[in-house]
């Protein structure tokens, strides 16, 4: 799962990549370049991670319930029209 801290964990590497000759990237006013830098890069993370249309754990695991249940459903019609079948068969064929 995606979390905030994963986010600011990964900006913090990233920016730990950047020399800091190329730190100078646009600067928010009372914040060092560092900063910036890495709220800039949280920024794109976030964007980036927007497109890919993602769901939460939370929605994940609903559907999952969802699909279990419905799962279960379909094995237990599955069972019934079997059983109706085979009581129809019975009565079909001559005694």
């Amino acid at each position: 799962m995606i979390t905030v801290s994963l986010l600011d964990d990964l900006a913090r590497r990233l920016v730990d990549l950047v020399p800091p000759t190329a730190q100078d990237a646009r600067e928010r006013p009372g914040a060092t370049s560092h900063e910036a830098l890495s709220a800039n890069i949280k920024d794109t993370l976030r964007s980036g991670l927007r497109k890919f249309d993602l769901v939460t754990r939370e929605e994940f695991d609903v559907q999952r319930c969802v699909l279990l249940r419905t799962r279960e459903m379909v094995e237990s019609l599955e069972l019934r029209v079997a059983e109706l079948e085979a009581l129809l068969t019975g009565k079909a064929t001559p005694h």
